[in-house]
């Protein structure tokens, strides 16, 4: 392992020392901290950490492209046929969808009604230009949305992170027949926590719809 040189002094200038950080796969690669003004014409603070900031969101976009974080799309998407659904979570705290039980507080999210706040109901197609349209339309979190499916009943979006480029998988289900109700599940594919990201999209989604006359199909 090559040894990495000292930073040189400079009048008025304090640096931390440059250290060389370790990959898992082998290779070192140097990082360099930031030089402090140590006279009065020091920055304020808030600058620097602002430019922390910048710099390490740099630096995952970098390693969101380099390790493909995107994760593989699941497998078990779309309407269950062995009884007509959108599929349960898995144990992990990052998915809520309205197949689950009402108990179930970590997983559960009340459907939608696209006719429970209207005076005069509108058609399922009506009902699902609507949705396309919000969806288009809204960046929850400043996720990027993109449809990857469409059907008569049935809508399926990755939402993209803005930095890391991690995906969503958000589903939409219209119940057969003349009900206006709505399933959902939005999930995460990698990690076992979302912060409630999937969560604060789906009411984020509720409250645009909710300008055109859509409702909670229930109170949560």
């Amino acid at each position: 392992m090559g040894s990495v040189a000292p930073p040189k002094a400079y009048p008025g200038c304090f640096c931390k020392k440059t250290r060389s950080i370790e990959h898992h796969s082998g290779f070192t690669r140097p990082r360099t901290l930031f030089c402090q003004q140590q006279d009065n014409d020091n920055k304020p603070q808030h600058q620097i950490a602002r430019r922390e900031i910048v710099l390490r969101s740099s630096e995952l976009a970098v390693a969101g492209a380099i390790f493909n974080l995107s994760g593989k799309k699941p497998e078990y998407l779309g309407v269950q046929k062995n009884q007509p659904s959108l599929s349960l979570c898995p144990a992990t705290k990052n998915c809520i969808s309205t197949s689950e039980n009402v108990t179930d507080l970590t997983h559960y999210a009340p459907p939608w009604n696209y006719n429970g706040g209207r005076k005069k109901p509108v058609s399922k197609e009506k009902a699902m230009e609507e949705l396309l349209d919000v969806i288009r339309s809204t960046k929850p979190e400043k996720f990027t949305p993109k449809i990857v499916e469409r059907d008569d009943d049935y809508v399926h979006v990755e939402y993209s992170s803005p930095i890391l480029g991690l995906v969503d998988d958000v589903e939409f289900w219209f119940r057969p027949g003349n009900n206006p109700i709505v399933e959902y599940r939005s999930a995460s594919r990698l990690g076992n926590f979302d912060f409630d990201y999937n969560r604060k999209r789906i009411k984020i989604l509720r409250l645009e719809l909710e300008k055109n006359g859509w409702a909670s199909a229930e109170s949560f």
